[in-house]
């Protein structure tokens, strides 16, 4: 069975072979190199490459190329890389999630800014890119943005990456695209893996509409606001989710969106541990709690249903503004945060708010 998967990745590079002799000819003394289904960026060790030999299981032996030398091989309709800004997506964990086009960039770029140097050398060694790197993360990207603008502006290649998927979600590289843009520097996507999307297309909720919502405030209050919106909201929500926090995040979850909301989360995307845990809040709260999971997890949870033609009444309004305001809320907080639930607009509703509570006596700041 393995030697059939061999020959299947091995077939299209193998050649008519004539009677061995008593010495094969060095080119036919290979071995096979390929990439496993479940090789990581996370698991590398000091010598990242994943090499197996394999005895011949005909009468001759078969060349396999790696993505970069493919890479390198094929011909390009796109011609010389123009100067700009390119954002190029990295695997979220399994390494051969990286596109032809993505390697073409990452070797003929200048520079290449990264979120962690030691993290994408790991990568770039893999693929033997010897493009050099330049550390670009949340905590010095306002002191590195005027260098690289001045890098750009003379004409060079730069190319932006994260430790995983697409730069500028959630990572770095939002400022440095606006500030290309304000300057008249092409931005260049080179599409690749996305987290939002992966967990998106195996959840099983309703894929059609969504919010990506990301990683919550650490305030407990912004916290606590951000999620009263979301659980007001009909589209499904996407969140980022450390492993250490996840406990705290299903605890207040499933008291704010109700035990019964479904939700998905996603483990270890793309890794040898895949994970898909389907079920409600409550049941997630229960099973979470025995045991704390390891990896990135990406958090689903399904929006609200509003049956056809369902809304809050007048004074469901009132009692539902009255109860957030008396919470803390601002007012316009309180009216953001009811919105959702009814057909009303969102100035009727400020107005009702106002008659009814007083723009002095709800702390509103705005």
């Amino acid at each position: 069975m393995l030697l059939r998967r061999y020959q299947s990745i091995a077939a299209p590079f193998s050649t008519p072979s004539p009677p061995l002799s008593r010495r094969s000819p060095p080119w036919r003394r290979c071995r096979i190199s390929f990439f496993p289904s479940y090789v990581s960026l996370f698991s590398l060790s000091s010598s990242p490459h994943t090499t197996i030999s394999v005895l011949p299981f005909s009468s001759g032996n078969y060349l396999a190329s790696s993505d970069s030398e493919l890479a390198e091989q094929l011909p390009s309709k796109q011609g010389p890389l123009k100067p700009g800004l390119y954002l190029v997506g990295t695997p979220i964990g399994n390494l051969e999630d990286i596109t032809l086009r993505a390697l073409r960039v990452l070797k003929s770029a200048d520079v290449i800014l990264s979120e962690d140097t030691r993290h994408s050398g790991k990568l770039l060694h893999y693929y033997n890119i010897r493009t050099p790197l330049l550390s670009y993360h949340k905590f010095n990207e306002s002191q590195r943005e005027q260098a690289v603008l001045k890098r750009l502006q003379g004409g060079e290649i730069v190319a932006l990456i994260s430790d995983a998927g697409m730069p500028g979600i959630s990572d770095p590289g939002m400022e440095l695209a606006k500030l290309c843009v304000d300057n008249a520097i092409p931005v260049i996507p080179v599409p690749g893996p996305s987290a939002v999307v992966a967990a998106l297309s195996a959840s099983g909720l309703p894929t059609n509409e969504f919010t990506f919502v990301g990683f919550l405030p650490k305030h407990a209050t912004k916290r606590r606001e951000r999620l009263m919106v979301s659980a007001n909201n009909v589209t499904t929500q996407v969140f980022f989710v450390p492993p250490h926090k996840l406990c705290q995040f299903l605890e207040e979850t499933s008291s704010i969106f109700g035990q019964y909301r479904r939700c998905v989360v996603a483990r270890e995307m793309t890794k040898l541990h895949e994970e898909f845990w389907r079920g409600t809040l409550g049941e997630a709260k229960e099973v979470f709690s025995l045991h704390q999971p390891k990896g990135e997890i990406t958090l689903l949870i399904e929006g609200m249903t509003i049956s056809e033609g369902e809304t809050l009444s007048e004074s469901q309004l009132e009692n539902e503004l009255g109860e957030l305001i008396s919470q803390g809320h601002s007012l316009s907080m309180a009216v953001k945060l009811v919105a959702p639930g009814t057909s009303m607009k969102r100035k009727a509703i400020y107005s009702l708010a106002l008659e009814k509570f007083g723009k002095h006596g709800s702390n509103d700041k705005t």
